[in-house]
């Protein structure tokens, strides 16, 4: 969380972030769809019909640093809440992917959740720098 609340709380103007967790299913009974299912069920419910959605998946673009600052800039002129969607230890569930407007990789490996959340708020700061001129980009 402390990886997390260091970029965020850095993001000023235009662009902020705030997280919201949904709880995990407790893994008992081994049904893997069916945590998917509940966690799944929570995200949709914070989710809002004029939300753009971003999930991020191993099988969504990968970005470079002005890659991103252009997805961002784009974001920021629709008007509308972004919401980036991040899996739990098994993953999206598929309505969650489907809601989704675009999907977006950061890596094709396969990454712990909690280490997603600071990799992806490190990855919007820095693009959110490059776009504001600021020399945090060293490309």
């Amino acid at each position: 969380m402390a990886g997390y609340q260091q970029y965020a709380s850095r993001l000023k103007h235009d662009v902020r972030m705030s997280l919201v967790e949904v709880p995990v299913t407790p893994r008992r009974g081994g049904d893997v769809a069916a945590w998917r299912r509940a966690e799944g069920d929570r995200m949709l419910k914070g989710i809002q019909s004029g939300d753009w959605v971003v999930a991020l998946d191993v099988t969504g673009s990968e970005h470079s640093t002005e890659a991103l600052a252009k997805r961002v800039d784009s974001w920021v002129q629709r008007g509308q809440r972004v919401v980036l969607t991040i899996g739990g230890p098994d993953g999206l569930d598929s309505r969650v992917v489907e809601r989704a407007n675009e999907h977006w990789s950061l890596s094709r490996l396969t990454l712990p959740h909690a280490l997603v959340r600071v990799v992806a708020a490190e990855a919007l700061y820095r693009a959110v720098s490059f776009r504001a001129g600021h020399p945090y980009h060293r490309g």
